[in-house]
């Protein structure tokens, strides 16, 4: 019977997934539940020998996709690819895929969340509060409608998070991406109360600066000093999407100086520990990488992803194929 291998799953069991390979004829193996070392996945898919690789956090090397002797696909638990070698896979001929829109609600909420948290004051206040200290004269909050957010990254996510802002409070939002700025161009609106601009407009006039994009080499340590230096409004930075997008040490240091007025960290580099150096400032809001997360976004990305999976072991193409030009196909 073939093999389908899960590296790792940081949720309690596969039932979900396990019902759907095993229903469709194939065997399903499940590696641990906390992310296991790339080491691990290449001795546990050259043990296995699977058509299919299913992986949520865990490194999938060349090396590991190098071994399965009929290798069909590499499916991601979830949406970003930096940790599948995409290129090995493509040269193997087989698919990699995602699931691109199934935490869209979940990511905007979180981002809407820390944007509230701050300028309401709603941790440092409840924290003061439950020392004794009731003082509301001392209090210094924002309107959010006054507001210019900043989102880098236009996709799925980012476009949700504008409307809401843009929308749901009235927010100013200016939005960059490659595809924004060369189509339809700087300055254009690109839904309501959102508008197309370039990384020097944000920096100079938003409040807060929002996180989308993916991390490849072109965008890791896009926010470093030079980046942060050229800040005009002592914006919130809000990452959401990958840690390496941020450089944690020029981030100290412009929280330090004021540059930044505080950050909201959903993902840090160097995670699962991140270095306390960040994480223990009173002004950085962090959470363990759980802007995907909902009781509903959960079930939906284990399904989605393992029929992908069943409908590329059945000779279909996939819904979500993420080599699909490489291939040819």
């Amino acid at each position: 019977m073939p093999t389908v291998v899960i590296t790792d799953h940081p949720w309690p069991d596969v039932e979900i997934e396990r019902g759907i390979i095993e229903a469709a004829g194939f065997k399903l193996i499940a590696g641990p539940i906390d992310t296991p070392s790339a080491a691990f996945v290449e001795a546990f898919v050259s043990e296995h020998d699977p058509v299919a690789i299913m992986t949520c956090w865990a490194q999938v090397s060349a090396a590991a996709i190098s071994t399965p002797s009929d290798l069909k696909i590499v499916a991601r638990l979830g949406v970003g690819l930096d940790n599948i070698a995409i290129p090995a896979v493509t040269a193997r001929s087989a698919w990699v895929t995602n699931v691109p829109d199934y935490c869209v609600e979940e990511v905007s909420d979180h981002v809407i969340g820390m944007v509230l948290a701050f300028w309401r004051g709603i941790p440092a206040l409840d924290r003061e509060v439950k020392q004794g200290i009731w003082n509301p004269a001392g209090a210094r909050l924002q309107r959010v409608a006054d507001r210019t957010i900043g989102i880098i990254g236009y996709g799925r996510i980012g476009a949700a998070t504008a409307r809401k802002f843009a929308q749901g409070f009235g927010c100013r939002v200016l939005a960059n991406s490659r595809s924004l700025v060369r189509s339809p161009g700087v300055g254009q609106n690109v839904q309501s109360g959102v508008i197309a601009a370039d990384l020097p407009t944000i920096q100079a006039e938003a409040d807060a600066i929002v996180l989308h994009a993916p991390l490849t080499p072109e965008t890791h340590h896009m926010i470093d000093g030079g980046f942060l230096e050229k800040l005009a409004r002592r914006p919130l930075l809000i990452n959401v999407s990958r840690g390496g997008l941020v450089d944690n040490e020029a981030l100290v240091r412009a929280l330090d100086v004021g540059v930044l007025s505080g950050a909201g960290l959903d993902v840090i580099e160097g995670e699962p520990a991140p270095p306390a150096f960040v994480t223990g400032r009173p002004d950085v809001i962090a959470t363990p990488h759980v802007g995907f997360t909902s009781s509903a976004s959960l079930i939906e990305v284990r399904q989605r992803c393992a029929e992908d999976v069943v409908r590329v072991l059945r000779g279909e193409k996939p819904i979500y194929p993420c080599n699909a030009s490489d291939l040819g196909k």
